[in-house]
């Protein structure tokens, strides 16, 4: 997966991958190794090469929402930001006609399905959660709209790229 962090006035590169039990981030070019675990909500510790940093995250409503991280007492906001997402609704799909579908972006597992088929959803409205990473993201509609199919169960392993609603 492909991000943009913005932290401050700093603009970075992220490319994340998993290999076995290892998370990779690439970021700007140098690439880490990391063993990540989620002792409590909120609470994430990375084991790089041995040492282990403790990183406090504030809860966020999705991507592209700031984020509050405290490292070594020191906070940051951060904004994560998917370009295929900024590609897909730059054509205004929220004023089209055609359906739209609500793909993950990495591999997760549901962990729950917020509106059914035949629900009404708003631009922006939550539709379906999925954990990837030991973090929730609430997936929601990218325009207003009734559910037409949900394509998945709570519970089921998706891979990126699924495609788990469709909004008319």
């Amino acid at each position: 997966m492909k991000l943009r962090a913005e932290i401050g006035d700093e603009k970075l590169e992220v490319e994340l991958h998993r290999d076995g039990d290892t998370l990779v981030a690439a970021i700007d070019g140098r690439e880490y190794r990391l063993e990540v675990s989620e002792p409590e909500p909120g609470v994430l510790l990375f084991k790089n090469e041995g040492k282990i940093t403790e990183a406090l995250v504030s809860a966020r409503n999705g991507l592209g929402d700031p984020t509050e991280v405290t490292i070594r007492g020191r906070t940051h906001e951060v904004k994560l930001i998917d370009p295929k997402r900024l590609r897909g609704s730059a054509g205004g799909a929220d004023q089209g006609d055609g359906a739209a579908e609500i793909r993950t972006a990495m591999p997760g597992k549901v962990v729950r399905i917020v509106v059914g088929p035949g629900s009404e959803v708003a631009k922006g409205d939550g539709v379906i959660v999925v954990e990837a990473m030991k973090m929730q993201n609430e997936l929601k509609s990218p325009k207003a709209g009734v559910v037409k199919e949900v394509r998945v169960a709570e519970g089921a392993t998706v891979t990126a790229g699924d495609v788990l609603a469709v909004i008319e």
